[in-house]
Parts: C-alpha cells; sequence; structure tokens
C-alpha cells in the first residue's frame, strides 16, 4: 500500500487493494457487530452474510470500484435505508469503534487510512436519526 495519493486514473479502490481488502474490512467489521447488544438487532441474523456483501458493495462502489451496488439495489439512499432503525450517538458510537477495530486491521498506509477514517466518521454521524435512547 502506498503513502501517496491516488494517481490519476487511479482509484483509492485498486490503491488499497480492490475488493478483498473491503471484504476484509466489512468482515472484520461485522466479527464486533455481531456480540454487539445494540447493534446486532439491527440486523436480521439469516441475512449476516446479505449484509455483509451489501456493505461491502457499498464501499466499493464509493471508493471507485464495481458499480455492483447501484446495480443490484439503486441509489444508496442511505438515510432513508436507515430510517427504521433508532440511530442516536450511542449507536453511532457503537458503529465506529467496530469499525475502527476493522480499519485498524488493515494495516493501510496513514494517508489511505486517515481517507478512509474520515469518510466513516461523517458516514455515521449523518445516519444519527434519533437522540432518544
Amino acid at each position: 500500500m502506498s503513502d501517496v495519493p491516488a494517481l490519476p486514473g487511479r482509484s483509492f479502490f485498486d490503491q488499497v487493494g480492490g475488493h478483498e481488502t473491503f471484504e476484509r474490512l466489512v468482515r472484520e467489521f461485522y466479527r464486533g457487530v455481531a456480540d454487539d447488544p445494540v447493534l446486532a438487532p439491527m440486523y436480521p441474523p439469516d441475512d449476516m452474510e446479505g449484509a455483509i456483501t451489501r456493505l461491502t458493495m457499498f464501499l466499493e462502489q464509493y471508493w471507485g470500484g464495481p458499480g455492483t451496488y447501484s446495480e443490484q439495489r439503486g441509489h444508496p439512499r442511505l438515510r432513508m435505508r436507515h430510517m427504521p432503525f433508532k440511530v442516536n450517538p450511542d449507536a453511532r458510537d457503537r458503529w465506529l469503534a467496530h469499525m475502527r477495530v476493522a480499519v485498524d486491521s488493515l494495516a493501510l498506509s496513514p494517508l489511505d487510512e486517515e481517507m478512509l477514517w474520515d469518510y466513516l466518521e461523517r458516514a455515521a454521524h449523518a445516519m444519527v436519526n434519533t437522540f432518544e435512547e
């Protein structure tokens, strides 16, 4: 992994290792979510693989990989898709804690890690839809 920004014509997706890297990230993230008393109930236990696939496809597409997410699911509409769930600051912080472990497991270059983490933090804050406990 490189310490320099993606070269022209080369996506962040490719620079950090493509599908394998994003799948590792998401699988590590969901390992933590599976045992989290606040987040686990938001995911159907019989569709954890589906959740893994959907988040992997979304992140890959966002970072310049294949457009499979939109081809299969349409526009991401992240806030709308998360509205049925109570995403309060506690849920956000738990999500970020599990994602931090997952990002750290990748051993990306400092610049790549900073770019990825900045996006994930912003996305997590944007998903908060209630301040109720």
